[in-house]
């Protein structure tokens, strides 16, 4: 307990502190200390109003200026729950890098060619073609996403896409589509796979979530709509590379699957051997083209065996 003395020094203090806020109140109305009470009262709300514009002014200026003093620095502060949240995790980081050095090891030239990047999430693969000189549209169906890449590159054409619903894309056809993590989040991938062969002029890279089997299966699936990860529409699918593969085949002259894949467990090497697959997540590559693509890294067979890329 405090000692008496100091109670009684504190409750003066909050006296006169009360007292100085409420002739500051009246001066602030423009009334003096004999106004009446009714008018007292209502001067001090005014003044009271008045104070919290003030502070309010006051913290979105700081805001301001120490966001401007972080975007300097080279960073930028994002809201928790928000699309970095999700596709910057450590486990999409690695996902994506491990993607992206499998797609450069398998030489196949893109440099300076047209691009149309469909479902992009927050443009993490885009950097892969901007940096070889490629002109890419990005496209997304989410806004958040989309918003989020129009700032993230600047310089690009950004356009809203929804592959379950696609419709014309400024600058078509590409000489390039790139398709990575997005065809097995629609429902309806005949579509979206009729629309990309429609809109390209060469090749197309497709890499998608499937399912073991030998057998022809789409294989449909419900997925959370609230997650910027998963399938815009609730529904996406996971078909056998059978389906993939006669799907493709219907659309572009040739098509090859990469003899190797990601350095990364979501990639099976043994298509044989579903049980000593202990990822939760299997996916596959393959590559469409309008015309022979001689390498060495691809085959048009249906491979069961593959290998971990150098």
């Amino acid at each position: 307990m405090e000692p008496h003395g100091q109670a009684r020094q504190n409750n003066g203090g909050q006296a006169r502190g009360t007292t100085l806020f409420r002739r500051f109140a009246l001066r602030t109305a423009g009334l003096s200390g004999t106004t009446s009470r009714s008018s007292a009262h209502s001067s001090t709300a005014k003044a009271v109003a008045f104070c919290e514009r003030g502070k309010k002014t006051v913290q979105s200026k700081t805001r301001k200026l120490v966001r401007s003093l972080i975007k300097k620095c080279g960073y930028k502060i994002v809201r928790f729950n928000t699309p970095v949240s999700h596709f910057h995790s450590n486990d999409y980081l690695r996902l994506n890098s491990r993607r992206l050095e499998h797609l450069a090891s398998l030489r196949i030239p893109v440099a300076g060619m047209s691009v149309l990047e469909v479902g992009a999430g927050i443009g993490d693969h885009s950097h892969y073609y901007i940096d070889r000189g490629c002109k890419i549209t990005i496209t997304e169906a989410r806004f958040e996403n989309l918003q989020y890449v129009k700032d993230r590159y600047p310089d690009c054409t950004v356009q809203f896409l929804d592959m379950e619903r696609p419709s014309h894309i400024d600058g078509s056809p590409f000489d390039v589509v790139h398709c990575y993590g997005i065809l097995h989040h629609l429902g309806n991938p005949e579509q979206a796979l009729q629309f990309m062969s429609r809109n390209t002029v060469r090749m197309l890279f497709l890499e998608i979530r499937v399912s073991f089997g030998e057998s022809q299966e789409r294989n449909i699936v419900r997925e959370p709509q609230s997650d910027p990860t998963q399938a815009y529409s609730g529904i996406g699918c996971r078909p056998t590379r059978p389906w993939v593969l006669n799907q493709l085949q219907g659309l572009f002259e040739y098509v090859y699957l990469p003899k190797t894949q990601p350095n990364h467990e979501d990639f099976p090497i043994d298509w044989n051997a579903p049980d000593e697959h202990q990822a939760e997540s299997k996916s596959a590559i393959f590559v469409a083209s309008r015309d022979k693509i001689e390498n060495e890294l691809l085959t048009q067979s249906l491979i069961n065996k593959q290998a971990r890329h150098e």
